[in-house]
């Protein structure tokens, strides 16, 4: 590495919220200005997790040994981190692979992690100079050990975390938001991990940008005074930006830095959440970036559907809260939401309402889970009081598996036959994060039961809460929004539009098959058209790209069975879990 390289590398500073509390500090030049930066944690030791830089580790695991031979079930091997700008072409049709992609899952066989990115793909470019992690928990070790070894006491690396002390006068919840740019090049990662160990043991996911350049000519740093179109880079920058800001001025740097850089090749619309309240008629969507389900309505409107089937969107989280004993914010707020769609034709307006699954795991899928029971303390669902009691009987008629091994049930048995008989490559359906609990969450409209096509698709930090998507509009036409969350939504007009989104299985790229078995079953479904502003003539557009959205869950979705019941944290479960323990719960003595 050349001296001129050397020289431009900073050393590593650590930056959290906490700023009432004992700290040490130290300062730190910065284009040609000292900035006074605040550590409290000691990263050359073992004893730095024991200090306060980020809420305590959740504890994820409280259960009692049973005898129980373990399976052989499991397999580490490093994964292969996929080349995100390689495209193929099968019957002169072009492959595209998905914006979105998985994680590799610590514990899976390297068949089950193909296309997957390890923490230190993300985080472990030597050409690194400068990264900002924002997260809610972090092992400090955990992270400096993924970073490059032959520069990782030059990396300038600056945590900004959710302070947990009720005291603290700006504590706050933050979600996961990675920025790391190598020499000249800004690249930005948004992912669904903590960045502690245990979290890669979990099914998650993460957006990578592309490497961001600098811009050519210098750019104005105020705001627009109309913001630019929905799904357009210049509209991400803005967003993204408009989200940084919300921090305060602590992050000004950042935002300006930020600035600096080309977001145009950029395909994907950001979707985040700032606590807060927010007038809706007060407030123009032109102008000003929305939080929570307002923001996500407003890009909604502007995504193109398809007409002529019932859509069906299926929602995938890894915590539910309290949403009401009734289910009036789920249906006539957020489900109202996830169905806006574009109205550039009328024919959007026709559309028949869409079907709403649910996917949430079992007792039994965290059984059988890499970690067993011990993810078990990462997923949540109140079912035993009586508030969770009134709450589950609306949302059971939407519930479906995680895991559609879970049994052997003549009903599991029919399901899973008739999905084969629309796809004969019924193998390709299966998304091989069966033995990984979810972490991750997403939010995806199909175009119809098939679920072999897609509308949108979205993966953010955001569980289904009215504190992460916000409250019902109130009287006033205020909405309130609690928590920071940060996710992307793509769709197939990002790419053209003569574009298909197809599910992809086990790797990012969409199956050369699986496209083919596609088009039959497409071929089936009558008075299919794009509708919406790019398609407003209507008439059947024929595909040229075909791009690919990794899938998180074995499709077609299975239904919960009457009497079967979600995770929950607060229910002891004396069944063992593939290593032999048994869950005590949450709360117990």
């Amino acid at each position: 590495m050349d001296e001129e390289r050397k020289a431009k590398r900073r050393r590593l500073h650590l930056v959290n919220n906490n700023e009432n509390r004992s700290a040490v500090h130290s300062t730190l030049q910065t284009n040609d200005s000292t900035t006074t930066l605040t550590l409290n944690a000691d990263v050359s030791t073992s004893s730095s997790l024991t200090r306060a830089i980020s809420p305590p580790i959740i504890r994820r695991s409280k259960y009692v040994s049973v005898d129980l031979t373990e399976e052989d079930i499991l397999s580490t091997s490093k994964s292969v981190a996929p080349d995100i700008s390689k495209q193929h072409t099968h019957s002169g049709i072009e492959l595209i692979p998905s914006p979105i992609h998985l994680t590799k899952v610590e514990g899976l066989s390297s068949a089950l992690n193909i296309d997957t990115f390890s923490l230190q793909d993300l985080v472990g470019d030597p050409l690194i100079k400068e990264c900002w992690v924002f997260n809610y928990l972090f092992d400090v070790e955990f992270l400096m050990s993924k970073l490059d070894e032959d520069v990782r006491d030059k990396v300038l690396l600056k945590i900004i975390h959710g302070s947990w002390k009720k005291e603290d006068s700006n504590r706050l919840d933050i979600e996961v938001l990675q920025l790391s740019p190598p020499n000249d090049f800004n690249g930005i990662n948004i992912l669904t991990a903590n960045i502690v160990a245990g979290d890669w043991r979990m099914c998650q996911a993460v957006w990578r940008s592309p490497l961001l350049p600098l811009n050519q000519v210098a750019s104005k740093s105020s705001s627009p005074s109309v913001l630019p179109n929905v799904g357009t880079g210049a509209r991400f920058k803005a967003d993204v930006i408009a989200y940084l800001n919300r921090y305060g001025n602590k992050l000004k740097n950042l935002t300006v830095q930020l600035g600096e850089y080309e977001f145009s090749d950029i395909n994907a619309a950001l979707i985040a959440s700032t606590p807060g309240r927010q007038n809706l008629r007060g407030t123009d969507p032109q102008s000003e970036t929305l939080w929570g389900w307002p923001g996500l309505r407003n890009v909604l409107r502007n995504v193109p559907t398809t007409s002529g089937q019932r859509s069906h969107v299926v929602m995938q989280v890894s915590s539910v809260a309290s949403l009401g004993s009734g289910d009036s914010w789920l249906r006539e707020t957020f489900q109202k939401t996830l169905a806006s769609t574009s109205t550039g034709n009328t024919g959007a307006l026709l559309q028949a309402k869409p079907r709403f699954s649910l996917v949430f795991p079992v007792a039994d899928s965290i059984r059988r889970s890499v970690d067993g029971y011990g993810s078990g303390g990462s997923i949540h669902m109140k079912t035993q009081t009586p508030r969770g009691i009134k709450q589950l009987e609306y949302l059971r008629p939407l519930l479906c598996h995680w895991s559609g091994d879970h049994s052997e049930s003549s009903s599991a048995v029919s399901l899973r036959e008739r999905g084969t008989s629309l796809l004969t490559t019924s193998s390709a359906r299966e998304a091989g994060r069966r033995r990984a609990a979810p972490h991750i969450k997403t939010y995806i409209r199909f175009t119809d039961d098939s679920m072999t096509r897609i509308d949108w698709a979205m993966v953010t930090s955001a569980n289904l809460s009215t504190q992460a998507w916000g409250a019902k509009e109130n009287a006033a036409h205020e909405v309130r929004v609690c928590s920071y969350e940060i996710g992307v939504i793509v769709w197939p007009g990002l790419w053209g539009n003569d574009v298909e989104m197809v599910p992809a299985f086990g790797k990012d790229l969409p199956d050369v098959e699986m496209a083919a078995e596609v088009d039959r079953v497409t071929a089936h479904q009558q008075n299919s058209l794009i509708v919406g502003v790019e398609a407003s003539g209507g008439g059947n557009i024929k595909i040229a790209k075909k791009i690919g959205m990794r899938m998180p869950y074995d499709l077609p979705l299975v239904p919960y069975e009457e009497g079967e019941m979600p995770w929950c944290t607060t229910v002891p479960d004396n069944e063992p879990d593939w290593m032999g323990r048994a869950w005590r719960g949450f709360g117990a003595g």
